[in-house]
């Protein structure tokens, strides 16, 4: 099943007086639980193609389908709703409240779904469980390592039912032995649950956990690798 379809997508970003081209005419498809590493130099297109993907931004032209809606015109709320309903982010910095628990963290993506306190909490328990940290809600950022925060926030991004994960970095600021613990969670979060995750990554290494590489350079796909 075709999950995303991209058809000669561009970003033009204004500078002043200058058009800077962000992405020049980028297709590409990618099916319902697939394990994809976008990879490239600073500059190349790669973080603004998954912007676009995860309904963070919207492009100049081109088609964008997700799950066959053609959602590039989508407006600012009905993006909103997309991203909530479908898509869990998880960032290189974390991006947790400080001083909230990590079940609360965890929560906050369900605070305008309609649920009770009891069903918020549930789920979000299960989704720390599924990521290795039963016992731990109850403890804040400060308090956990930076692998424990990463794992807070791949909770937050499941909580939801997300059909899609978009990562950027994740692994950024993490020592090898804590991002490797975090690329095979992901590996077998897509393994077992079918979840389709799509990250950004400078690292080789980390790439190599994806079964599919797709590399950015000048605003456009150079190469498009299935394992």
């Amino acid at each position: 099943m075709r999950l995303i379809e991209a058809m000669e997508i561009t970003k033009v970003y204004r500078l002043g007086d200058i058009d800077v081209n962000a992405l020049n005419g980028v297709s590409s498809t990618i099916e319902k639980g697939e394990f994809v590493a976008i990879m490239g130099p600073s500059g190349s297109g790669k973080s603004t193609f998954m912007n676009i993907l995860g309904c963070l931004d919207k492009p100049t032209s081109g088609e964008y389908l997700l799950e066959g809606i053609n959602i590039g015109n989508f407006q600012r709320d009905e993006l909103a709703e997309v991203r909530n309903k479908k898509i869990g982010f998880v960032f290189q910095g974390f991006n947790l409240l400080s001083r909230t628990s990590a079940l609360e963290n965890v929560e906050l993506p369900m605070l305008y779904n309609g649920l009770s306190a009891k069903e918020r909490r549930d789920m979000a328990m299960a989704a720390l469980k599924s990521v290795g940290l039963e016992g731990r809600e109850g403890h804040h950022p400060n308090q956990l390592s930076g692998g424990q925060q990463q794992r807070v926030a791949i909770a937050r991004a499941l909580v939801n039912n997300a059909s899609i994960i978009f990562a950027d970095e994740p692994t950024g600021n993490l020592d090898t032995k804590t991002s490797a613990e975090i690329m095979g969670l992901f590996a077998k979060l897509n393994a077992e649950s079918n979840i389709t995750i799509i990250f950004v990554t400078h690292e080789a290494d980390i790439a190599a956990y994806s079964r599919r590489i797709i590399r950015f350079l000048d605003g456009r796909i150079v190469s498009d690798e299935t394992k």
